[in-house]
This record gives structure tokens, C-alpha cells and sequence, in this order.
């Protein structure tokens, strides 16, 4: 069994690592997956490698990342779900989460998202989380709304080259301190 730091009921967290080029390749080889991620819709090896390679320098420099997830019965990947830096402001992070399929449509996504939102306003004590979706993912955009994410507009997505709608969630506890 894989290292875990986080767990809800069903899911547990783990770390990408060097060693996880075939999850990486289950997951976003799937272009079911990628479909709203890239322009193309479809990651090539490369593009899965440098995904990959971008996961494990988050974690290097920054100590977050979109993290594998696994079911708990199974050890099975689900996806990931996590948060990487958002670049325009301090202890302020853009939380995402990518799915593989056969694992879509039972709550995982909004459960592991509950808990990434948990970690990272009680344990780093972030100011705000972001979140973006492709326009056409009504998935996402269900999820997003279920979890209290406030819509802030259309923001410009380069790797889609689309604008996509746009949240916001701000941790109340963090409003008071000065």
C-alpha cells in the first residue's frame, strides 16, 4: 500500500513520485480524462510526463499537488484531487481534480475536493481557493456550486485556449485575522 497523509471514507491521498508514470498514463492517457483539460483534448506521452514531472516540482517546492487518489478497499487510482499555487496571490491556491472514468458519478470528486478544501484553509491556512472549469464540463460546474464556490466571471485558459467560468471560495476563519 501506497504512503497516505489524508484520507476521507473512501478515499486516500498519496504523492506522485517518479516512479508513477503508468497511473499518470491511466489517468490522463484517458481521453475521456483530458477531454476539457488541453485544446486538443487528448495528451500525448509527452505532455502525461511533463504532467507528472510538474506534480512532483509542485510538491518539491511548494508541498502540494494535484495528489493521487486512491480507493481504500481497493488501492485502485481514482484520479487526483488537490490544489497547486495561484499565481496572482499569496496563501491563495487553484484547487482541481481529474477522474478516471470508470470512477465518475459516485461522489469521489466531491469528497475528495471536501477534503482538499479542509487542508488547505485548516492546515495551510489559505486566504481563498480558486477553481476553473471548461465551459462545457456541467460536472464540474455542479460540483463546484455544491461545495460553495461563488462564480467571479470568465477567466482565459491557455491550455484550451477557451474562457472558462471562474470561483472563488474564501475561508471565513481567515477573514478576522490581521
Amino acid at each position: 500500500m501506497r504512503e497516505l497523509f489524508l484520507k476521507t471514507k473512501r478515499i486516500g491521498f498519496s504523492r506522485w513520485n517518479d516512479l508513477d508514470l503508468n497511473l499518470a498514463i491511466q489517468l490522463w492517457g484517458d481521453k475521456e480524462v483530458t477531454q476539457y483539460i488541453c485544446a486538443t483534448g487528448i495528451f500525448t506521452r509527452g505532455a502525461i510526463i511533463h504532467r507528472l514531472e510538474t506534480e512532483i516540482q509542485n510538491d518539491k517546492l511548494h508541498h502540494i499537488q494535484y495528489w493521487p487518489i486512491f480507493e481504500l478497499t481497493t488501492e485502485e487510482l481514482i484520479g487526483c484531487c488537490g490544489i497547486r499555487p495561484f499565481d496572482s496571490e499569496i496563501h491563495s491556491y487553484e484547487l482541481g481534480f481529474h477522474l478516471c472514468k470508470n470512477h465518475w458519478g459516485v461522489g469521489y470528486a466531491t469528497e475528495a475536493a471536501k477534503a482538499v478544501i479542509d487542508y488547505s484553509f485548516d492546515v495551510l491556512k489559505a486566504d481563498k481557493l480558486y477553481a476553473g472549469h471548461h465551459p462545457q464540463n456541467e460536472a464540474s460546474e455542479k460540483i463546484l456550486t455544491k461545495l460553495g464556490f461563488q462564480y467571479i466571471g470568465k477567466n482565459y485558459y491557455k491550455p484550451t485556449r477557451l474562457y472558462h467560468p471562474s470561483y472563488e471560495l474564501v475561508n471565513e476563519s481567515q477573514m478576522w485575522v490581521l
